[in-house]
C-alpha cells in the first residue's frame, strides 16, 4: 500500500472512518462528534493526511489561502486538479471571473422557468405511480439535464454521466492490492472517457463560425492573447461542472426530503407555507451537506491548536463535522427548519465558494415547491429503504431513495 498511500485518490474509505459509519455511511455525525470532543485536530497515519473537525478551523482552511493550497502533489492530485478548484490564483480567478457571468442573478432568473418545465415533465413521468424512485426519476436526472444544457452538450449522454461521476468521485473500499488495481484501472478509463467526450465538444466550439451562448463557448470567446485558457484546462473545467453540477444539486435535493420525511411535522409546514422553503433549504444544507469535506496542501508549515503542520503535507477539513459543531450551532443535532443563525459551510468558504451554489439553490428550491405544492403525501416506501452512497467520503447523499405516494 506505500505505492499507492502517496495517490489521495487511492486511499480506501475505510482509512478515514470507524466502523460504525462504515456500517452505515448515511450518519457519519456520531463519529464526528466523537472527533470534535476527543481529537478535533487529528492525524491519521493510515492516510497520511491531518484532518480538522471543528468550525473554527474548517473555516480557517478554506478561507487562509496564505497557508494552504487547492493545488495538491501530482501523485496526490484529483482528475478535477486543473480546474479552478484544483488552482490558486491569478488562475483560479481569472477563469472564475469568466464563468461566474453564468450564474448572476440575472441568469439564474433566464433559467428558472426552463428548470420549472423539467422539474414538471419528470414529476410527470411518476404522476400516476403509487411510487417511484426519488434519485433515479428526479433528483438526477433534473441537475444533469440543467447543466448539460448550460454547458450546450447532449444531454442523450445522461446515462454516461452518472456511470463517469459516481466513478470519479468515488475512493476505494478496502486496501486490498487486486481491488486496488482494479479500482484504478475503472476510475482511469472513466476519466479518460469523460476527458475526450469533453475534449471533442470543446474543438469542436472552437471551430464553430457561430458563436453560442453556452458556459463552454463563453470561456472560448473570451480568450485571450494574455490569458488563454488551454484545452485542459477547459476540459477540466468542463468536467468539474459536470460532476458537481449533478452530483452536489442531486443530493441536495434528496438529503432535504429524506429530512423532511424524518420530520413529519416540518413537511406538513412547508407544504401549508411554501414561503418556508428557502429557509428550510438552508438548513437542510447544514444538516446534511451534500459534500462533507474538501482537501487542501499545507504551503509553510502552520500552527493548528498545539500541532505543528508540515509543508506539504494533506489536510482535510470535515465540513460535515463542522455544521454540527455545537459551540456555533444551538440544537446542532437538531433538523430546525426555523433556524435564523445559519453560517454554514455547506458551499465552502473563501476564493473557493460554491460558483454554482446560486444554480444548485434555484433547482432545490423549484424542485421542493413542485414536490410539495400539491396535497399529495411522499413517504418512505415501508419495504425498501434508501440506499446511501457508500464509495466516498466526500460525496454524502443516497444512490437510491424509494418513496410511496398517497
Amino acid at each position: 500500500m506505500n505505492d499507492m498511500k502517496q495517490s489521495f485518490i487511492m486511499i480506501p474509505n475505510n482509512y478515514f472512518r470507524d466502523e460504525e459509519v462504515q456500517l452505515d455511511p448515511y450518519h457519519p455525525f456520531q463519529w464526528y462528534e466523537k472527533m470534535r470532543h476527543q481529537s478535533p485536530v487529528y492525524y491519521n497515519e493510515k492516510a497520511d493526511t491531518w484532518n480538522v473537525f471543528l468550525y473554527h478551523d474548517v473555516k480557517h482552511v478554506m478561507e487562509d489561502k496564505h497557508n494552504f493550497s487547492s493545488v495538491l502533489p501530482p501523485k496526490r492530485a484529483s482528475p478535477f486538479n486543473r480546474s479552478v478548484i484544483g488552482m490558486d490564483q491569478p488562475m483560479h480567478t481569472d477563469i472564475r471571473s469568466i464563468v461566474m457571468h453564468s450564474f448572476t442573478p440575472k441568469m439564474m432568473k433566464a433559467w428558472a422557468p426552463r428548470i420549472e418545465e423539467i422539474t414538471k415533465q419528470l414529476l410527470e413521468n411518476v404522476q400516476d405511480q403509487q411510487e417511484f424512485d426519488l434519485v433515479r426519476d428526479f433528483s438526477y436526472p433534473l441537475p444533469v439535464i440543467v447543466i448539460a444544457e448550460m454547458l450546450g452538450v447532449p444531454s442523450s449522454e445522461m446515462s454516461k454521466f452518472k456511470e463517469w461521476s459516481d466513478i470519479v468521485v468515488s475512493s476505494p473500499d478496502t486496501d486490498d492490492p487486486d481491488h486496488l488495481t482494479q479500482f484504478l484501472s475503472v476510475r482511469t478509463k472513466a476519466d479518460q472517457e469523460l476527458t475526450s467526450f469533453f475534449t471533442e465538444i470543446v474543438e469542436h466550439k472552437r471551430k464553430s463560425p457561430h458563436p453560442e451562448t453556452d458556459i463552454i463557448s463563453i470561456l472560448i470567446q473570451a480568450e485571450s492573447e494574455e490569458s488563454k485558457i488551454s484545452i485542459d484546462e477547459l476540459v477540466a473545467f468542463c468536467k468539474l461542472l459536470l460532476v458537481a453540477g449533478n452530483e452536489t444539486t442531486t443530493n441536495f435535493i434528496s438529503n432535504t426530503m429524506y429530512s423532511l420525511l424524518e420530520s413529519p411535522g416540518a413537511y406538513r409546514q412547508i407544504q401549508q407555507d411554501l414561503s418556508l422553503i428557502p429557509q428550510a433549504l438552508e438548513e437542510s444544507l447544514r444538516y446534511r451537506s451534500p459534500a462533507q469535506r474538501v482537501v487542501r496542501r499545507v504551503k509553510e508549515d502552520v500552527q493548528i491548536g498545539p500541532h505543528t503542520l508540515k509543508k506539504d503535507q494533506i489536510i482535510i477539513a470535515w465540513i460535515g463535522s463542522a455544521n454540527r459543531d455545537e459551540t456555533v450551532f444551538e440544537h446542532a443535532s437538531t433538523f430546525d427548519i426555523s433556524r435564523r443563525v445559519n453560517p454554514h459551510l455547506a458551499f465552502g468558504q473563501g476564493i473557493h465558494f460554491c460558483l454554482g451554489a446560486p444554480l444548485a439553490r434555484l433547482e432545490a428550491k423549484i424542485s421542493l415547491t413542485e414536490l410539495l405544492k400539491n396535497n399529495q403525501r411522499i413517504s418512505f416506501h415501508k419495504n425498501n429503504r434508501p440506499v446511501p452512497i457508500a464509495n466516498s467520503t466526500t460525496i454524502y447523499g443516497l444512490k437510491s431513495f424509494p418513496v410511496s405516494v398517497d
